[in-house]
């Protein structure tokens, strides 16, 4: 089952070209992990639903790499702990309980 599909057969709809842009970065290690993320991040952190759908992808690929790849896993990891904190911190109102719907 692709991301697309897991995403819908939950009821949500992807807006963003994050998954496919991670999974690019992914094949050319850490450092293409890192500069996609800075860039999506600095982009969209201050729309509340491509920010929720960027924390959505870096939790998958947290779980996508954390057998086979550990190093890329624990990345992942840290960004997605970069990403949420921002979200609970930044987001007011109706935008963080959007957020916790959608991740929940």
């Amino acid at each position: 089952m692709t991301f697309r599909e897991f995403m819908a057969e939950n009821g949500y709809m992807l807006q963003t070209t994050f998954w496919s842009d991670f999974s690019i970065a992914d094949r050319f290690g850490l450092p293409a992990v890192q500069d996609t993320f800075n860039r999506a991040f600095a982009e969209w952190k201050q729309s509340y639903k491509y920010l929720t759908e960027l924390i959505l992808v870096l939790n998958h690929k947290i779980w996508q790499h954390y057998e086979a790849a550990s190093e890329m896993a624990k990345l992942y990891n840290i960004l997605w702990m970069q990403a949420d904190q921002y979200a609970i911190e930044n987001l007011k109102g109706s935008e963080l309980e959007y957020y916790y719907e959608v991740t929940d």
